[in-house]
């Protein structure tokens, strides 16, 4: 991947799978479709909550969280009042659980949040928090299933708290053949960059704190 697929500027990398209503990278969604159709043999079905996501949607999320119009939680899922944290603060908070716009590995299509479509009513709000993949919560099974089967089609859990600056996330799933090599190519120079060319709120904070973000929340992963 170039520095602009790497960042998310760019989704030439990437195509939509229809039966996702998603897009993922094009070396991914045969792997991954594998991954589906055994989940749907077992009883599951297997849906992408979120596959590829651009630089500009990451930084709609990020802005959001940053200003306080949309909901940012502690480490523990509490709800955080963003208006009583300095720019260092808010930075921190946003980062428990999002990726800084450009870091996301959503950016690369090899990543996945993944649900169970049968395990919910259709208007059921997915939140993607701990408790809903905890053992009685609606995607506890799946939560149990991935851990059994997913590295068999190729796919890890890259934040499970041990080594990585994100917290646990049950639901989030990469393809380690690509993934490993973008996590290597996103240098600390190709982030800079595009987060120095975007309207990036806290961007000042977050330049400042760049290379101890990206060795925290890039570079440091739970390895297959």
């Amino acid at each position: 991947m170039n520095a602009a697929e790497l960042t998310g500027r760019a989704r030439t990398h990437v195509a939509t799978v229809p039966q996702l209503a998603s897009d993922l990278h094009v070396q991914v969604i045969a792997p991954f479709l594998s991954l589906r159709k055994q989940a749907l043999l077992d009883g599951f079905d297997l849906v992408a909550h979120s596959g590829f996501r651009d630089f500009e949607r990451q930084l709609a999320i990020w802005n959001g969280k940053y200003q306080g119009t949309r909901p940012t939680y502690d480490a523990a899922g509490r709800a955080v009042d963003m208006h009583s944290l300095d720019p260092a603060g808010r930075i921190a908070a946003i980062l428990h659980w999002s990726a800084l716009p450009g870091a996301s590995r959503h950016h690369w299509g090899t990543d996945v949040d993944l649900i169970d479509a049968r395990a919910v009513a259709p208007d059921y709000r997915v939140q993607l928090l701990p408790e809903e993949y905890a053992g009685d919560g609606p995607f506890g099974r799946l939560g149990e299933w991935l851990q059994t089967n997913a590295a068999r089609f190729g796919f890890f859990r890259p934040y499970r708290g041990v080594l990585s600056g994100v917290r646990p996330e049950p639901w989030h799933y990469s393809f380690a053949p690509l993934a490993e090599g973008a996590r290597r190519a996103l240098g600390v120079d190709v982030l800079a960059q595009a987060i120095e060319a975007a309207p990036l709120a806290g961007k000042q904070e977050v330049l400042a704190q760049l290379d101890e973000l990206h060795a925290k929340f890039v570079a440091a992963i739970d390895p297959p």
